[in-house]
């Protein structure tokens, strides 16, 4: 299988925020991860890497809109 396991990155430090991720949606507001036990997570952060061989996704904190 092809799971993920998604890290939150804040001052240079990774903190995973959950694993065996099937799916994530991205919305307007921060993304949506989906496993197939747990129930979604929302997360207000962005995206800014995604490493298929390591199957690892990081998200970083949404910027303000100024």
């Amino acid at each position: 299988m092809c799971q993920a396991r998604v890290f939150l990155v804040e001052e240079g430090q990774e903190k995973e925020i959950m694993r065996d991720v099937v799916g994530i949606e991205v919305r307007p507001e921060g993304i949506v991860l989906k496993s197939f036990f747990d129930e979604p997570k929302f997360v207000p952060g962005e995206i800014y890497e995604i490493d298929f061989l390591k199957h690892r996704v990081l998200v970083r904190p949404k910027k303000e809109n100024k």
